[in-house]
Parts: structure tokens; C-alpha cells; sequence
């Protein structure tokens, strides 16, 4: 099923307020209902707002709990611990730790599912997941650069390119962990996680320097 076309974004402002209380409810609905279940009738009681407010908003269910999980992601922090290997433990933790909390695990899949037969919803997750968390990657290795542990990338293509990759490995490397795998991705796991993506960055480096 396709997803409708973004709700219209006329008429008076958005309330701030009123959108954290929409997210918040979905978030709970998911817990409690579950996606299946999950209604927009349902998500409207619960934040105390009117049904045609969420659709004033969002064009249906699948874009609200992308919005919803997004809103989760978007609390994630690039710790600066004085080293790159620091840095990636300290936020791979914090993702791990929101992928653990019910309401993430369960909308993440869920949306994730349902874009295998919408392609307006997988475009939804990438821009307002995916691509908003790249942020982390280019601040990492931006300060990584500025320390001496990476090398400066000149060329903006391949520089597009290796954040694009690191951004992969990190996501889909903890998702499958967390989620597919049903594993802890506890302190002792990112070490080591962190450990092979610097071996495989530093090897990177080294290809590309005597390129």
C-alpha cells in the first residue's frame, strides 16, 4: 500500500507542544497496542487532540510512527571522550540503548517491514532517519580529522562515500545485533565492534594514501 501524499501544511501554526504530545502518544501506542493494532483514532485520545489535528500533520499512520521513532533517534549525541575509538563506544552505547526501548524496537520494525512494498514510506525513513544521523558520522570524523587520527579527504565525492559506508556498518551492525540477532550490544561487544571498524578505517586510509 502506498503512502498518500504529505497532509497539507496550510492553515494556522503548528503547535510545538501539541506535536511532542502526537510522537509521545504513538510511541506509547506501539508499546501498548502494537503496530497492528495502532490507530490514529487511538494516538488522537491519548494526546488529547483531535483526529483531524494528526491529519492536519501527518498523511497517515506509517509517516506518524516514522516521525515518532525518528523523534528517538534524534537524542543521540556524539560524546567527545578525547579519542575516536572513545567517541564511537560512547555513541554506539546510546543507539544500542534506544534500540532496546520497546517503543523503538517495535516502530522501527514495523515501518522498516512496511517499506518493502511502499516506496514513499522507505524514502520517509531515510530522510528523517537516516540521513539526520549521518550528522553523528561527520562530526566524528570531522573532530577525528582536527585530533590527526583520520586524514583529511579532499575530494567531496569520496568523502560523501566513506560516510555514507561508516554510517552502514555502524547501523547495520548494531540493528542486527540488537534486533535481528536478539543479543546485548553491552561495553564488552562495542569494544570489539569498535576495534574492527578502526582496523577497516585505518586499512581505508592507507589504501587511499598510496592511491
Amino acid at each position: 500500500m502506498q503512502s498518500r501524499s504529505p497532509a497539507s501544511r496550510t492553515g494556522r501554526p503548528r503547535s510545538a507542544a501539541a506535536d511532542a504530545a502526537i510522537l509521545a502518544a504513538t510511541r506509547a501506542a506501539l508499546v501498548d497496542l502494537g503496530w497492528s493494532k495502532l490507530t490514529l483514532g487511538d494516538v488522537a485520545t491519548r494526546a488529547g487532540v483531535a483526529k483531524t489535528t494528526l491529519y492536519r500533520r501527518w498523511a497517515g499512520k506509517n509517516e506518524l510512527v516514522v516521525d515518532a521513532v525518528a523523534e528517538l533517534f534524534d537524542e543521540l549525541r556524539l560524546p567527545d571522550r578525547g579519542s575516536l575509538a572513545a567517541d564511537i563506544e560512547g555513541v554506539v552505547l546510546q543507539f544500542a540503548a534506544i534500540l532496546a526501548r520497546p517503543e523503538a524496537r517495535n516502530g522501527l520494525m514495523a515501518v522498516v517491514a512496511e517499506s518493502t512494498r511502499d516506496d514513499a514510506l522507505r524514502e520517509r525513513i531515510r530522510t528523517s532517519i537516516v540521513d539526520r544521523q549521518k550528522r553523528l558520522v561527520v562530526e566524528g570524523r570531522t573532530r577525528a580529522q582536527c585530533r590527526g587520527e583520520l586524514p583529511q579527504e579532499t575530494d567531496p565525492t569520496g568523502s560523501a562515500r566513506t560516510i555514507d559506508l561508516i554510517f552502514d556498518l555502524v547501523a547495520g551492525a548494531v540493528v542486527h545485533r540488537t534486533l535481528v540477532s536478539a543479543e546485548p550490544a553491552d561495553e564488552e561487544w562495542v569494544h570489539g565492534f569498535t576495534r574492527v571498524l578502526l582496523l577497516g578505517l585505518a586499512g581505508a586510509a592507507a589504501e587511499s594514501a598510496e592511491g
